[in-house]
């Protein structure tokens, strides 16, 4: 049992330098990441786990682009280069992200028709990842979150935390965003602080261990 526990949010090939999603500045978190998790007991990790026929790649939506937005099944989607599939390297978590004191990896996005920034619930809430009910179980009421990238995995992940009531803590140092129209980034963390998530850096979470 732990009530805290420090969720390290898509780590991924993809979305480091290189990657086909690449967030400007990604691979930078890792050192910081690896830091953090000697302060936690529970460490969580999500991965995006996408089919190659999910419904966010452009590729599979003949005649529109990369940044477009198109309507599925009544949800409107922004499409992204092909990313995170399934078994792929740029599925792995970076290679140099410390993985043996993660305690539980959850895959998100595996449903080809619905995409899932949250790491726990697709972007209809349709579908739960079990995220929510194994802190439960765990005992968990403050969640901590990292990764990539602040302006959609994390704060959909932050703000479904503090819904499902956690106490919720992202740290911001330790984020990087895409930034698909500037001031992304800032309009996340806005909003994410106005719903309640506490936004703190990593010198926080070690002076207060």
């Amino acid at each position: 049992m732990a009530d805290k526990v420090l969720i390290l949010v898509d780590l991924q090939n993809d979305f480091c330098e290189g990657g086909a999603l690449e967030v400007p500045g990604g691979s930078e978190v890792i050192p910081l990441a690896n830091k953090l998790q000697s302060y936690f007991e529970l460490i969580i990790a999500t991965q995006d786990w996408h089919p190659s026929n999910h419904t966010s790649f452009a590729s599979n939506h003949p005649g529109h682009g990369i940044g477009d937005v198109v309507r599925t099944d009544k949800i409107l989607q922004i499409l992204w280069p092909d990313h995170c599939v399934q078994n792929t390297k740029g599925a792995e978590f970076h290679p140099e992200l410390e993985t043996k004191q993660i305690v539980k990896i959850f895959h998100k996005g595996v449903n080809a028709e619905i995409d899932s920034y949250s790491a726990f619930y697709d972007n209809e809430h349709l579908r739960a990842t079990g995220l929510g009910d194994y802190l439960k179980q765990q005992g968990v009421t403050d969640v901590y979150i990292l990764g990539l990238a602040t302006d959609y995995c994390v704060k959909y992940s932050a703000l479904d935390a503090v819904g499902l009531g956690f106490n919720v803590y992202v740290i911001t140092d330790v984020c990087r965003g895409v930034d698909l129209a500037p001031g992304d980034i800032d309009a996340a963390i806005n909003q994410m602080r106005a719903s309640g998530v506490h936004i703190i850096q990593s010198e926080d979470v070690i002076k207060s261990s």
